[in-house]
């Protein structure tokens, strides 16, 4: 059976700010997401699809997503 931890990492991105907010404008302009600021990092939120392309994206622009 599933658990809500195996949900949430398919639904959300957690990285530094500093690395959101130098994509940030294109994310919200390509993606239905959702950034939620916490103290050090800041989660991307959005269906499991977004995230997936989300993920993809980052990671051709040199992101460490993992």
């Amino acid at each position: 059976m599933s658990t809500p931890a195996t949900y949430r990492d398919s639904t959300q991105l957690c990285l530094p700010c500093e690395t959101v907010a130098e994509f940030r404008e294109s994310l919200n302009e390509q993606f239905v997401i959702t950034v939620v600021t916490g103290d050090d990092d800041c989660c991307i939120i959005g269906s499991p699809v977004e995230i997936e392309s989300v993920t993809r994206f980052l990671v051709r622009r040199g992101v460490l997503t993992q």
